[in-house]
């Protein structure tokens, strides 16, 4: 398929957050945290973080992928005061492990982690903060749990239609309707939507649960070609098997 280029950029302001999308193949970035880093993209990513003039806290994923190798590792290779951030369902290598519940600070704003399984066990999604002083409207990284007009797959990796409906109905769908919805990939030249829209045109989602699982035991998609390759790695960080002691972000 056709992705959307490393080149393309989203950007704007609002109140203290300078959010950036940043493109490899479709997979999104936000700073001072990375979500999703893509070890092909590091040298871009950082280089774009200093010309901004902005510190680099956290690279976080959203799960442990199956299509590309996390930056994660590389990242703190070439600047060892990030820390890496992953769930801690996802069985991971990370400095920090958080659950459900958990918030991430990064200056005075914060996201809050929801646990969203089921194209993955590990799959969370990142929702910013509630509140006056938290940037509105609310912004949510589903990784590949929820995409636009479409999902993730639930046919490997311990994956579940049951759970993953379940997961974006109680998850997602009950964020406000504005709330934006930034995936992790883009398949058809779309960078965002919102859960308004995701609950009124989402082909797969819009449905009963019975046939939201008859659609996804029906894909017939192909074996992820990077699958052996990038499960392995995104299990330690990316590059390197990580020795500090994991702890919730919350506590930091």
């Amino acid at each position: 398929m056709n992705y959307t280029k490393a080149a393309s950029s989203q950007a704007f302001n609002n109140r203290k957050l300078l959010f950036r999308q940043l493109f490899e193949k479709g997979f999104l970035h936000l700073h001072l945290l990375l979500i999703d880093p893509v070890d092909k993209t590091v040298d871009r990513d950082l280089s774009l973080v200093r010309e901004l003039g902005l510190k680099l806290v956290y690279a976080i994923n959203t799960h442990v992928h199956a299509d590309h190798v996390t930056g994660t590792g590389l990242i703190k290779t070439k600047v060892p005061s990030v820390k890496s951030i992953i769930a801690k369902a996802g069985k991971s290598k990370a400095d920090l492990h958080v659950e459900a519940g958990d918030q991430i600070h990064f200056g005075d704003l914060f996201l809050e982690v929801r646990a969203t399984p089921g194209h993955t066990p590990g799959c969370v999604t990142y929702v910013t903060g509630d509140g006056p002083d938290q940037p509105q409207p609310r912004m949510a990284f589903t990784g590949d749990a929820l995409l636009i007009r479409g999902c993730g797959r639930t046919d490997f990796q311990g994956g579940s239609a049951h759970q993953l409906y379940q997961s974006v109905h109680s998850q997602i769908f009950s964020l406000p309707r504005e709330t934006f919805i930034y995936p992790a990939h883009d398949y058809r030249g779309f960078t965002v939507s919102t859960v308004g829209e995701e609950m009124q045109y989402n082909p797969r989602l819009t449905k009963d649960e019975e046939t939201f699982k008859s659609i996804m035991e029906n894909l017939n998609l192909p074996y992820p070609k990077m699958i052996d390759i990038a499960v392995p790695l995104n299990l330690v960080c990316g590059l390197q098997d990580l020795s500090v002691t994991p702890a919730d972000a919350s506590s930091n």
